[in-house]
């Protein structure tokens, strides 16, 4: 037993080529879930849907089993929130055959590990120069995504009518039309809650727009902790902190 963990805590967090192309083939399966999720939201879940959906939860259980197994802190991996958005999402898919359609939306949860696992952040910023040159806006990209499409989905679930020809074009049309505050009018929420729900894509959605907007247009910055001060944010091709004037050694692949 004592090889086997240790042979899964090499694939999770070692930094061998194995280990680093294991960690990208589970990023390549969280996004292959998301699409999953977006695509099957509108679908009426018959048998072939159900049973997919709790393949995939036992697999998603499976990696959480594991990564709860090796982690030296169980309890601090239990309160992040990309484990909090895979045991919600395991819930709700192992229990598919029980739920109503209404809880669907709680599965796009799962884009919220894409982002936020601490080991594809830190193979992205080894191995990728675009992402270590790009990365506030990365990452703010794809909290507007998570956002969006969360947002839409639960749109399509609560308020879209039934009788509606393009549901979910539908839902994601309204969402853009309120986080943009464009405001058409064509496709309103009438209820009380529909229109709380508006507001709450209005506030939150601008925020993280805006955030989108200033990671794109501000002058980039590469994340290196400064051993003398501390400072983690610098300009790419800093040789010295500009707050203690401390040497960096950035790891950079050079202009070419």
């Amino acid at each position: 037993m004592t090889g086997l963990k240790r042979f899964v805590r090499m694939l999770y967090i070692g930094r061998g080529l194995v280990s680093v192309w294991f960690r990208y083939g589970l990023i390549l399966f969280d996004l292959t879930t998301i699409v999953f999720f977006v695509s099957t939201a509108p679908l009426e879940h018959g048998p072939g849907l159900t049973r997919a959906s709790v393949l995939v939860g036992l697999i998603i259980l499976l990696d959480l089993a594991a990564r709860l197994w090796i982690a030296r802190d169980r309890w601090a991996l239990l309160r992040k929130v990309y484990t909090i958005a895979d045991i919600v999402v395991v819930g709700s898919l192992l229990l598919d055959p029980f739920l109503e359609g209404n809880l669907a939306f709680l599965r796009i949860l799962r884009a919220l590990r894409l982002i936020h696992s601490y080991h594809l952040l830190h193979d992205l910023r080894r191995d990728s120069q675009f992402f270590r040159t790009h990365e506030d806006a990365v990452i703010a990209a794809v909290n507007l995504m998570v956002f969006v499409f969360a947002t839409s989905t639960a749109v399509l679930v609560y308020f879209i009518p039934e009788n509606s020809q393009t549901p979910y074009i539908d839902a994601l049309y309204f969402t853009m039309a309120t986080l943009t505050t464009t405001g058409f009018g064509d496709i309103t929420l009438a209820s009380p809650a529909g229109k709380l729900f508006s507001v709450f894509i209005m506030v939150v959605g601008v925020a993280l727009f805006v955030r989108l907007a200033q990671a794109i247009f501000m002058p980039q910055k590469v994340r290196h902790k400064c051993r003398g001060c501390g400072l983690f944010r610098h300009d790419p091709d800093a040789v010295h902190c500009k707050h203690c004037g401390g040497l960096l050694k950035i790891e950079t692949g050079g202009a070419g």
